[in-house]
């Protein structure tokens, strides 16, 4: 019996407590899940928009489907996100503008004078109030999708909208790339590193 026990003993002693992995899966509130959900929601319907077919499977033409104004005013919207997206990152390069802590566009000032060579023929090309009707262009468009996201959450009110602001500014500056301008959630500016 003891040598049993002390085979046991010595089994024992040989074997370890199970690893135990802990993984922080995301420190984005709910809300901000909620928030980003949505707005990859509308996303896939401005997609869906664009591939809608106009004819059935006997060539006739379909009318569109209903929708409202105001989903129509977002898929608007996010169609002139995405059309202007390359002008943005480009005035991003240029230290022009960076993300608030708001959700929107600042604007900086347009210097001309320190400009990379691969970028003079692009800054050369926009004068000051093109540049500013681009980013008035894609601010009013980023506040409507903004509203939309409070629109399509029964949960929401315009009450959350400062919420709403602050968490797409946090997205669009962890979506900065390095070297841009972005606003911290206390309102000093930085570049990102």
């Amino acid at each position: 019996m003891r040598a049993l026990i002390g085979i046991i003993l010595i089994f024992m002693a040989g074997c370890t407590l199970a690893e135990v992995k802990v993984e922080v899966m995301s420190e984005r509130t709910a809300l901000e899940n909620q928030v980003l959900g949505t707005y990859n929601a509308l996303d896939r319907e401005m997609l869906l928009v664009a591939s809608v077919r106009g004819v059935d499977s006997r060539g006739r033409i379909k009318p569109p489907p209903k929708h409202s104004q105001e989903h129509k005013d977002a898929v608007t919207a996010m169609q002139a996100l995405s059309f202007h997206a390359d002008d943005l990152l480009t005035f991003k390069q240029l230290g022009w503008v960076g993300e608030n802590n708001t959700g929107l566009v600042e604007i900086f000032q347009m210097d001309k004078e320190d400009v990379p060579e691969s970028l003079k023929d692009f800054a050369e090309r926009f004068k000051p109030e093109e540049f500013e009707y681009v980013l008035s262009q894609i601010n009013k468009s980023r506040e409507l999708v903004m509203h939309r996201v409070i629109d399509m959450n029964e949960n929401l009110t315009e009450d959350d909208m400062p919420q709403i602001r602050r968490i797409f500014g946090k997205l669009n500056t962890e979506n900065a790339r390095p070297g841009e301008k972005i606003q911290r959630p206390d309102g000093t500016w930085t570049v990102k590193k």
